[in-house]
C-alpha cells in the first residue's frame, strides 16, 4: 500500500484550516492587508487638494468715523459703502471678467461676507456689479469668523473664486485655506482698499501674489 507524501494527511490538513479560521476571524485578507498599506485618503470632509485659485479682496471704501454710507436706495447707514466705495465697487468688472483688457480672471464663483442681518453689507455691496456682470450668485453664508467652513466651501467650489471680505478676518481665511506659512503673505491685511490678493494651489503647493487694483484715482 503506497505512502501518503510527508506533511500531507488528516493532521496537515487540520492545521491548515485552523490557519485559515483564524486569518478570517482576525479579517486578516489578502485584500485586507493590501488595503492597510495604502496611504490614508483626505480626512472625512477635508476638500481634496486640487488645483485651485483664490482671489481675495477687501470690501470697498467704508465711511470715515462718523459718516454713514448709502444702501442701494439711498438711504444713510454706516453699514453700507462710502461714495468712493460704490465707485470702486462698479468698476470691479474691469479688474475681474471675460474682456480681453481684464487682468485677472473670470470668477466662476463669489463669496462675500454674510451671516446676521445686522453684520455689515459692505462685502456683498462690493461684490454686487461684478456679479450682475457675470451672472454668478454671491454666496454669503458665513460671518466673520467663520472662515473655516469659508475656506472648505471655497476649495470646494469651481475655481477660480473670488472672496470679498472684512481685513480682520482675512489672515484667518488664509490659515484656513493652509496657505499663511507662504513666503512673502503678509501676517495682516494692510489698511488699503486697492489690492488683490491671488492664492493658486497646484499640486498641493500655494502660491501667492499681491496685485495693485488701479481703478480708481489715487490708487497706488
Amino acid at each position: 500500500m503506497p505512502q501518503a507524501p510527508a506533511g500531507s494527511g488528516p493532521r496537515r490538513r487540520t492545521a491548515l484550516a485552523a490557519a485559515l479560521a483564524c486569518l478570517a476571524a482576525a479579517g486578516c485578507t489578502a485584500e485586507d492587508t493590501a488595503t492597510r498599506r495604502r496611504p490614508p485618503g483626505p480626512a472625512p470632509g477635508r476638500p481634496a487638494d486640487k488645483d485651485a485659485l483664490v482671489m481675495v479682496i477687501r470690501h470697498a471704501e467704508k465711511p470715515f468715523a462718523g459718516a454713514t454710507g448709502e444702501d442701494d436706495e439711498g438711504n444713510e447707514d454706516p453699514g453700507f459703502l462710502a461714495g468712493r466705495g460704490r465707485r470702486r465697487a462698479e468698476e470691479l468688472p474691469r479688474l475681474f471678467g471675460p474682456a480681453h483688457s481684464a487682468r485677472l480672471p473670470r470668477p466662476a464663483a463669489l463669496f462675500a461676507t454674510g451671516g446676521p442681518r445686522t453684520a455689515p453689507a459692505r462685502s456683498r455691496q462690493t461684490l454686487a456689479p461684478l456679479a450682475t456682470a457675470l451672472r454668478v450668485p454671491v454666496r454669503s453664508q458665513f460671518g466673520l469668523g467663520a472662515e473655516t467652513g469659508l475656506a472648505r466651501a471655497v476649495l470646494e467650489a469651481r475655481t477660480p473664486v473670488l472672496v470679498c471680505w472684512e481685513a480682520a478676518g482675512i489672515p484667518r481665511l488664509v490659515h484656513a485655506l493652509g496657505a499663511h506659512r507662504v513666503i512673502g503673505v503678509p501676517a495682516a491685511w494692510p489698511d488699503r482698499y486697492d489690492l488683490v490678493w491671488t492664492l493658486t494651489r497646484t499640486r498641493g503647493q500655494w502660491a501667492f501674489r499681491e496685485l495693485p487694483q488701479e481703478l480708481l484715482p489715487g490708487d497706488a
